[in-house]
């Protein structure tokens, strides 16, 4: 069964009227029920794309960090979910790229390369699947063949708060506080000195150290006290 491409024609992403409208209503309800803030979205470009890398604690999340930004972020997800009345229809309508897990899918691939070369953000969780604990935990290296063929940066982030707001197995959203901190970024130049060197456990290792300092920092922002 040949996989669909959920963007027809590769271009420059802007939010839809739908997303803008979708997005205020989120502003206040999760500043409102999970007390929501988040903190250095400076650190991502105005015009240029990049990876997204971020850690995963709850379906929460790629809404979480797409909210207090002027651009979409075409995250990829596993495919199965495209296949949910409503959700599927939306997430196509939104940028969101489709990924196997049973199989390699070049066509995704091909996808979040086209739109990093596009200048577009392309959002990833490399723990794959989220998090049962809270720490960030070890990361799966497929992201690393998109930088191989892209002059992307890579963006750390990290969430706090998510597992406690939406844990697995929840049937509702409870209103415990969230915070998200978007890091500074590891650049093309100093991705390009790992590949150099043919070294790409350690930019692995180096771009999940940025994303639990970032996680580390959200926790430490959500639990003030904790860090004393």
């Amino acid at each position: 069964m040949t996989e669909s491409n959920p963007i027809s024609s590769i271009r420059k992403n802007y939010r839809n009227i739908t997303w803008i409208v979708f997005q205020w209503i989120l502003q206040v309800f999760f500043a409102l029920w999970l007390r929501y803030q988040s903190k250095g979205k400076e650190n991502l470009p105005v015009e240029e794309g990049g990876l997204l890398v971020s850690n995963h604690q709850s379906f929460l999340d790629p809404l979480l960090i797409c909210l207090p930004l002027k651009r979409p972020v075409s995250f990829m997800a596993r495919d199965s979910l495209f296949r949910i009345p409503i959700l599927g229809p939306f997430m196509r309508y939104q940028f969101v790229i489709p990924i196997s897990r049973r199989a390699t899918s070049s066509q995704s691939i091909r996808t979040a390369i086209d739109n990093l070369e596009h200048h577009n953000f392309v959002g990833i969780f490399p723990e794959g699947t989220r998090t049962t604990v809270g720490t960030v935990e070890r990361f799966k290296p497929g992201f690393l063949a998109l930088l191989k063929r892209t002059d992307s940066a890579i963006y750390p982030i990290g969430i706090a708060g998510a597992l406690r707001a939406l844990p697995r197995g929840a049937s509702f959203l409870r209103p415990k506080p969230v915070r998200v901190v978007f890091g500074t970024p590891i650049t093309r130049s100093e991705i390009q000195e790992y590949y150099d060197r043919d070294a790409e456990k350690e930019l692995l290792q180096l771009t999940h150290q940025r994303v639990a300092e970032c996680q580390r920092q959200a926790e430490e922002w959500l639990n003030p006290d904790s860090s004393d």
